[in-house]
């Protein structure tokens, strides 16, 4: 592949190629660039990663054929958000794009993952809303609008591509997406109320088709994400709680790293959307609760994951077969998966678990095609297509026999090279072949004086001569005939097996759905049994009640044992001032409430001796302090704004954890808006709030409104040394520690 002009300049920087000139134009060198066609995967990946999007363009005509030029055509354009090959993808998280579009102060917001077809839409309601969504989804590309003019909420995103206004038209929207699902309105969607979602998934769509030149069957459907049916968290909370990405932008030490021990990559991937997005239907928790729990009783976590982990990326491999982009190794990985849905569901049969059980009848039974796939493909095929040897001997009568002619060649040249031995008597005589001059005859420089006359020099080497005789080149235009043949109906039955297999995609969609679910349930099992987790109970009070509540992060990094605490906040203690020295392990004790009460609604056991926990609709945190320099806002900036934002949106319902707030400014200042929020969110809101500080002069709150109480962290001192004791005690902190840790 070559790049030419600018291309090439920015390509050869990227990559780190040569850059090179070919030819001329209005008298100047034309600057090139090249890679290998056999390596163009390992570059591409390398510029997608880099945010880059690349045009590929390949020959279509044929060169025999063209008297001009040979035509070429844009054959496929790679996105970071449209990529659907297994080299250019992160294995285990979505690879998602999205597109958002404003009118006045609303926003829509549509999402696509092309490597299952998953396409959602939402309405956010504000600018923070559509922050902590975009937060959420963590979009490799966001399309936007030309006149959009909320920058700030969307400038931390990647891949940020402006389109035209026409293309998020609602009506053209409607026609593309109607096309798109086979129907003739959105109503069974549930979409049909939220135009400015769907003027944000029309462009979506289209940047989709535009960029991969080809049907996208695995897209057959849309649907709603209801705000309301989730907790809600903000994009503060998500990276205060370090939930799938650590505070240095890393992967390790979060709670994904501890709870991920998935088989399959799209359980991992599922799982992280859990955790995103945990459900507020309790009916539903509980079904994921019972599962976890027939898994554990029924001892299979050891019997079913060596099968899920045959099982792979079944999930991926669907969406390539759908675009027609799967490789022959994608089709030996499907059937190697769908050989383990009959093991798995025996296994299920035999122990019968009602919820399991159900999950199974979602799995339809995929005997036939696994056949098919048995019978058309070698066991371990070549990469590509292209060089043939896919299809297994059998399948296929006419392509054994262009097979069998092009491969008795060696028996045929052997007699052949034998005969011209023995009429010649030349011992040095032998056939060869090579890409360029084809069959030939070569004899020796010492013996070349011995050719028979009706041997027509073809080429002349230092140490010999190569010929070839009438008969020879006879039998190379049926050898290279053959081959030819036996590539092209190979490459034309690969192609079938596509259209055999499309018209079952969304029967196999839902089977690779329902095996990512019973990945993460395996997962969550052995992740409870293994770490010492029990199973939450749901309560209807607005309450959360933990014994010796551990954090899951924080305990498996600790090389000491992990003190547990107990926590409850109910209607009558819904505020707990949280006193203390600093490294006494207030922040730990905040973040872990959160993160016991975020596992409960997942589904997960959690970290506790018990934990009885009631409705919450959102989960705030008001935790450290940092500047945000890029975008000229002061520590105090950032404070007031989050703060600002949990008192505008907190409810009766909410969980908000608040550390240190009015540190940003002076002592006085400090205490009276520290003074001033508790007062507001113990009297007005009335929400769940976990509230530390370092003004000993709060702890004076619970004497003057109900439902406050204090409670602190321990330490002691001894020989001017001190030793934090990380327990949680009723009342507030005896004194300050700062002059025996300030030594």
């Amino acid at each position: 592949y070559e790049l030419f002009y600018d291309d090439a300049k920015k390509a050869a920087a990227l990559l780190d190629i040569s850059l090179t000139k070919r030819g001329q134009s209005a008298g100047q060198p034309i600057p090139m660039a090249g890679v290998p066609y056999h390596a163009v995967e390992g570059y591409l990946a390398k510029l997608v990663q880099l945010g880059e999007s690349v045009a590929i363009c390949e020959q279509i005509g044929d060169p025999a054929t063209s008297k001009g030029p040979v035509e070429r055509q844009i054959v496929r354009i790679v996105t970071p958000g449209t990529v659907s090959d297994e080299a250019l993808l992160p294995e285990r998280q979505d690879n998602l794009i999205a597109a958002v579009y404003q009118e006045k102060e609303k926003f829509g917001l549509a999402t696509l993952d092309m490597t299952s077809g998953r396409f959602q839409l939402c309405e956010p309601a504000d600018k923070e809303t559509l922050r902590a969504e975009l937060q959420r989804i963590a979009p490799v590309e966001l399309l936007c609008c030309e006149e959009f003019n909320e920058m700030t909420a969307i400038e931390h995103c990647k891949g940020l591509r402006r389109r035209p206004i026409w293309e998020f038209e609602l009506s053209t929207a409607i026609t593309l997406l109607n096309r798109q699902f086979g129907t003739k309105d959105l109503r069974a969607f549930g979409v049909e109320k939220s135009p400015l979602g769907l003027s944000a998934a029309g462009c979506l769509l289209q940047y989709a088709k535009e960029t991969q030149r080809t049907a996208l069957p695995h897209i057959q459907s849309i649907s709603l994400i209801q705000n309301q049916d989730c907790i809600q968290l903000d994009a503060a909370t998500r990276r205060n709680l370090e939930l799938t990405q650590n505070l240095a932008g890393g992967t390790e030490n979060t709670l994904a790293s501890v709870l991920d021990k998935c088989v399959t990559p799209m359980g991992s991937r599922l799982l992280k959307r859990w955790i995103h997005q945990p459900i507020r239907d309790v009916e539903k928790l509980r079904q994921r609760q019972q599962a976890i729990a027939e898994i554990l009783n029924f001892d299979l976590v050891d019997e079913l994951q060596p099968y899920l982990q045959l099982v792979g990326d079944m999930e991926r491999i669907l969406a390539r077969i759908a675009l027609r982009s799967a490789r022959p190794r994608d089709l030996t990985r499907l059937r190697t998966a769908l050989e383990q849905i009959p093991e798995l569901r025996a296994i299920v049969q035999q122990k019968t678990p009602p919820f399991l059980t159900a999950l199974f009848s979602q799995i339809a039974d995929f005997s036939e095609q696994c056949d098919l796939l048995l019978r058309a493909l070698i066991e371990t095929p070549p990469l590509l297509i292209r060089d043939g040897g896919v299809i297994a001997e059998g399948y296929h009568a006419e392509l054994d026999e262009w097979r069998m002619l092009s491969d008795g060649a060696t028996q045929y040249l052997e007699n052949l090279e034998k005969r011209e031995r023995e009429s010649t008597g030349i011992d040095t005589l032998k056939i060869g072949f090579n890409a360029v001059h084809g069959y030939y005859i070569q004899i020796s420089q010492g013996q070349a004086h011995k050719a028979p006359i009706h041997y027509v020099r073809r080429q002349t080497l230092k140490n010999a001569e190569r010929y070839i005789i009438p008969e020879l080149k006879e039998y190379e235009d049926k050898v290279l005939k053959s081959k030819g043949a036996a590539l092209a109906l190979e490459k034309q039955l690969y192609d079938e097996l596509f259209d055999l297999l499309l018209p079952h995609l969304g029967a196999l969609q839902l089977a690779s759905l329902a095996l990512s679910e019973l990945d993460v349930l395996v997962n969550l099992a052995e992740r409870a049994a293994t770490l010492n987790y029990v199973m939450p109970t749901f309560c209807d009070e607005v309450s959360v009640k933990i014994e010796n509540g551990r954090h899951p992060v924080v305990e498996q990094v600790l090389k000491d044992p992990f003190i547990a605490n107990p926590v409850e906040l109910n209607h009558n203690r819904h505020l707990l001032v949280i006193t203390g020295p600093n490294m006494g392990g207030k922040s730990t004790y905040m973040r872990q409430t959160a993160l016991i009460t975020l596992l409960a609604y997942i589904g997960s056991f959690v970290p506790a001796d018990s934990a009885r926990i009631g409705p919450i609709d959102r989960i705030f945190t008001r935790i450290g302090a940092s500047d945000d320099l890029a975008s000229g806002r002061s520590t105090f900036m950032v404070e007031m704004t989050e703060m600002a934002n949990i008192l505008h949106q907190a409810t009766a319902q909410s969980l908000v954890l608040i550390d240190e707030i009015g540190r940003g400014t002076s002592t006085y200042d400090g205490l009276s808006l520290a003074w001033a929020c508790a007062e507001w969110l113990a009297k007005k809101i009335r929400s769940l709030t976990l509230f530390a500080t370092h003004y000993f002069e709060l702890t004076a709150l619970p004497e003057q409104l109900e439902g406050i109480a204090n409670i602190h962290l321990d330490a002691l001192e001894h020989n001017n040394t001190i030793a934090f004791m990380h327990a949680v005690q009723d009342g507030a902190a005896s004194k300050s520690y700062g002059l025996a840790v300030a030594p």
